[in-house]
This record gives C-alpha cells, structure tokens and sequence, in this order.
C-alpha cells in the first residue's frame, strides 16, 4: 500500500525535529512531577489521620485527562490552521495541486500528520494515567472511553483548522477564524444554555408569584440542551462525570431535569457522532477549497 506523500513528508520533518521530544519530556515530567506529588501528600495524609481518601486519588486521573483535553482542543486547530494556508504563502500549493496527487490526499496527509503528532503526546501520557490504576477507582473500560473521546475531539478541532486555512489565504486569519470557531462551539453553547434556563427560571418565578404555587414544573433549557451535541467539552466532562461521579458535578443536569429518551441516555455516543459528522463536513469543505482556490490562482 502506497504511503501519502504529503504524510510522509511531514512525518520526516517532524521526526527529524528536536521540538516534539522536547514537547513529549516537558509535559511528561510536568505530569509527572504532579502525580508524585499528590501520591506523596496522600500517603502522608495516611500516616497523620489514618483515614484513607481513596476519592482524593481520582484528582489525580481528572488532572491528568482535563489536562490532555484541553492540550488537544487548543493546540490541534493552532498545528493544522496554518497547514494549506501556509503552502498557500510559500508558493508552493500550487505546485502540489500540479503533481498526481488529489486534493483529498493533501487534506488528508496535513491533517493525519498534525493528528498523529498529537495524539502521540496524549499516548505517552498513559503511564502516568496508569498510576490511578495503583488505588482502584479507573477500569480500563474508563480509559479506553477517553481515549475515544480524545480521538473525536482532536479530529473535530483538527477539521476545523484545516477548513478554515483552506478558505483563508493568510495562516494568522486562517488561525484566528479557527479559534473563534471553536469558541464559539464551546462557549457559545454553554451562554446559549445557560440564558435559555436562566429566562425559563424567570417566568416560572414570575407565573408563581402571579398565580401562586407552581410546585412541580419542570424548568430547562428547552431545546437548546441539544446544541451541546456539538460541543466537544460537554462530551468529555459527561465521560469524566461517569468515570469520577463523586467529584464532578453533571453538567447536562445544570441546566434542569429532563426525561429520560435516546439522546439522553446515549449522550456520549450521539455526541460524538455529531461530531465526527461534522469533522467530515469540515474535512469535504478544505478539500473543494484546495482545489477550487489552486484553480483560481493558476487562472
């Protein structure tokens, strides 16, 4: 099977570059330094009290994966933003677009090579994920949830930032339009929720002292609690609330009780196959811009 030659490129270029070994050493021994620590103080804590906190070790693996999410959230859409765009202003996207290589093949090797560096990082990570595994608490069925969590998120944020350094010429505005995609998506949503349930508070107060006691209305969002689909952040606090219930409040409960149906009750899995909906809407968008905007500057 014939290797993408654009993948291969950036691959060698990234292997041959000392930056990524200094980016695995320094968040590596950062986590590590941190996970000592907190063993040390519980073990410490042991010896005064006397008194086990075994929740007090499950700190340590929701460090660790918010972390991780957040590192794949902000750093994916900065790698793969500036990927077409800055072939684009070193002349030579149209020289590929040139070659016998497809527009869906230079999509593809840019945002493989900027996922597969990525998650790199994230992998060599799982030693000091590994720690918890010492106390209990984390099965492997937790872990491997995460992992596939990370999975959508980096590809949701890297599509993203691959679409929009195709439909910009300059890497900064290509940058800059990723991020403020992405905060949109996360932010956005969470304003949007907390608004809707915010105003829907308001009217039941207001009903209430107009025509007395309105025990028993259910107060929500409405159907604005679905917007979170899209919203990689929710997936993972959701996934992390299941792995460590007793120290993270649920977050699709903050914005009012809802019965229980298919959305509800595979939030995770509709989620992230929203998401990956998405990422191949992203991923089609950057490969008719390649193609459409190489034309253009040849003619």
């Amino acid at each position: 099977m014939k290797m993408n030659p654009v993948y291969k490129r950036e691959m060698m270029v990234s292997a041959r570059s000392l930056r990524m070994s200094l980016i695995i050493t320094v968040f590596n021994s950062i986590l590590a330094v941190v996970a000592l620590l907190n063993m040390y103080s519980n073990v410490v804590q042991v010896r005064i009290t006397a008194d086990v906190q075994y929740g007090s070790f499950l700190d340590l693996y929701e460090f660790v994966a918010c972390v991780e999410f957040i590192m794949l959230m902000f750093i994916m859409p900065a790698i793969t933003s500036g990927t077409i765009s800055g072939e684009r202003e070193r002349q030579t996207l149209d020289l590929m677009l040139t070659t016998k290589m497809k527009s869906w093949e230079i999509v593809t090797g840019k945002l493989a090579a900027a996922f597969v560096t990525m998650f790199l990082v994230v992998i060599s990570s799982f030693p000091v994920i590994a720690m918890v595994f010492v106390y209990g608490g984390i099965t492997w069925g937790n872990v491997a949830q995460m992992m596939a969590c990370y999975v959508v998120s980096a590809l949701f944020a890297g599509s993203l930032g691959i679409c929009c350094s195709s439909l910009f010429k300059r890497s900064t505005v290509a940058t800059v339009a990723a991020y403020a995609v992405l905060a949109l998506t996360v932010a956005g949503t969470f304003a949007v929720n907390m608004f809707s349930y915010s105003m829907a508070r308001m009217d039941l107060n207001t009903a209430a002292y107009v025509m007395g006691n309105m025990g028993g209305v259910t107060v929500n969002s409405g159907g604005f609690l679905y917007t979170l689909l899209v919203n990689p952040a929710v997936t993972f606090l959701v996934i992390l609330q299941k792995n460590a219930p007793a120290s993270t409040t649920g977050i699709l409960q903050s914005y009012g009780s809802r019965e229980p149906g298919l959305v509800m009750n595979h939030w995770v899995l509709v989620s992230m196959a929203v998401q990956l909906a998405l990422s191949a809407l992203f991923f089609l968008i950057a490969v008719k811009t390649v193609r459409k905007k190489g034309i253009g500057r040849n003619a």
